[in-house]
């Protein structure tokens, strides 16, 4: 079994070897364990415990751990087992996003200006997974207000990929999926507002899935914008993936934009086959910009699907090109508006000494947020401003509507789109840090999903020369995640006895 850091003597976890620990294992592995009683949660915690100790102070994956009250939940989910009462997630210890709301436990969202805050009740995604006995062994690290693409704008300092610690981890959920690279944990949760889940699962080599926006409540996640926000699992293998949508989907009477309806049945989805689905090649997304070895990997992934019975043809999304655009006008207007609340009167952080009430304001933001979420502050309140509003919000609003038909159009003839994840391979810390519009342009093929509510999913395909990981897209139609599921469980099959680095053995 190859993981993270242990292939090549150049990657971390070679020099940490290990073989055959409890947190090597998938969620669904150890569910099976967990239910003939031939392991404990107590043991499997202590294993992912471990591994943090292990290999935590290099990759700087999470911002609290919690080992005293995760031995806690372990023990009373051994109880549960005991009793006969055990679900797909019980026992099984998760990463959180510092973003989302665990009741009790610091919630930062990568920023000081929520040190110290702790919140008083429990996201519903963590109320489903803690009705179920999930372990949650810690918070991790992410982009502050989840506003970057490399995990390097965090309060608590960058998390590094688990596959070269020089390399950044992709953001803003970086810390969840190099936590689950690394196996500091057995599975996480992230959001994904502009492709933060799906462009640090592609850098970190997991499997990361966005749902349809309404899929997932959005109750407890820490907003950013709006619109665009959705938490999803970051997995090691697609069958967890499936597992853990499953666990957190389903209507919210707390979330005014959930989705009333029947959540299928994920699991069951996986295994049917693909003979016959038309899978659309988007050749917006194949064009300048992009590298070589990440075009060939997702021309790759084409031919095989191909091997696998599907028809693949080009499709055409025109405007594709004008998406980060859009999405860099209406995610900042959003922002300034959600982030209007810290203020340093209510809650989080307050700056000392100021002479008044506006110049406590002032000190406060200034001081409390790092350069990247004021600067997008400040361009959402420009472009919502008297004067400007229609010129860019308003415009930016009319181009969603057109991205929303090119796909809605896509989708009339084919099943599920594939695309690269990202325009390049991971890419080394500090180097694109001075840069804003070179760190923009990360998200080019990942925000449009965003901006259409469309469910996206990131599958590992490959590595670079350099032993980085590379990713490929699935875009598939409203609320048809399983469809999305199915084709990557299929390509993922296909490629079980490769040496691809990512795949688990059967026990």
């Amino acid at each position: 079994m190859t993981t993270p850091l242990r292939k090549r003597k150049t990657f971390f976890l070679c020099l940490r070897s290990f073989d055959m620990d409890l947190c090597q294992y998938p969620a669904h592995k150890l569910h099976t364990l967990l239910k003939r009683r031939q392991v404990s949660s107590l043991e499997v915690t202590r294993s992912v415990l471990q591994r943090i100790d292990q290999v935590e102070p290099e990759v700087n994956a999470f911002i609290s751990v919690g080992k005293g009250s995760a031995l806690e939940q372990a023990k009373a989910a051994d109880r549960m087992i005991a009793r006969g009462e055990i679900g797909p997630f019980t026992g099984i210890p998760l990463g959180i996003k510092d973003m989302i709301s665990v009741q009790g436990v610091p919630t930062t969202c990568g920023s000081r200006m929520l040190t110290p805050y702790s919140p008083p009740y429990d996201a519903t995604v963590v109320q489903r997974l803690r009705r179920t006995g999930a372990v949650f062994v810690g918070k991790t690290n992410m982009d502050e207000f989840a506003m970057g693409s490399s995990n390097e704008t965090s309060f608590f300092g960058p998390t590094r990929n688990p596959w070269n610690l020089s390399h950044v981890p992709g953001g803003s959920s970086g810390g969840s999926a190099a936590a689950t690279a690394a196996r500091e944990c057995i599975a996480s949760l992230g959001s994904d507002t502009g492709g933060s889940i799906r462009q640090p699962a592609a850098y970190c080599g997991v499997v990361g899935l966005k749902p349809t926006y309404g899929r997932v409540s959005r109750y407890g996640l820490v907003a950013f914008a709006s619109s665009l926000d959705q938490i999803g699992p970051m997995t090691v293998d697609v069958r967890d993936c499936a597992w853990l949508l499953q666990a957190i989907s389903g209507h919210d009477p707390l979330d005014s934009t959930s989705v009333p309806g029947e959540v299928p049945d994920y699991d069951q989805a996986l295994g049917r086959g693909i003979k016959g689905c038309k899978v659309g090649l988007p050749k917006e997304y194949f064009g300048e910009g992009l590298d070589r070895v990440v075009k060939e990997t997702a021309e790759q992934a084409a031919r095989d699907l191909e091997t696998l019975g599907a028809d693949t043809v080009e499709v055409s999304l025109p405007h594709t090109p004008y998406g980060v655009a859009a999405y860099y006008i209406i995610a900042p207007a959003e922002a300034s508006s959600n982030l209007a609340r810290y203020d340093g009167v209510r809650y989080g952080f307050r700056a000392a000494d100021a002479g008044g009430l506006n110049e406590m304001y002032t000190r406060t933001r200034t001081s409390g947020f790092g350069e990247e979420v004021i600067r997008r502050i400040m361009l959402g309140t420009y472009s919502l401003s008297a004067g400007y509003y229609e010129a860019y919000y308003k415009k930016a609003c009319q181009v969603r509507t057109l991205l929303i038909k090119d796909l809605q159009e896509a989708f009339k003839t084919c099943h599920v789109l594939l695309t690269p994840v990202t325009p390049s391979t991971p890419f080394k810390i500090g180097e694109k840090v001075d840069n804003p519009l070179a760190m923009y342009l990360t998200d080019v093929f990942t925000v449009s999903a965003n901006l259409t509510g469309h469910p996206g999913l990131s599958l590992p395909y490959g590595r670079n020369r350099n032993g980085l990981p590379i990713g490929i897209q699935l875009l598939g139609n409203y609320f048809d995640e399983a469809s999305l599921l199915n084709t990557a469980f299929a390509l993922e099959e296909l490629k079980r006895d490769g040496d691809d680095g990512f795949r688990d053995e059967s026990l």
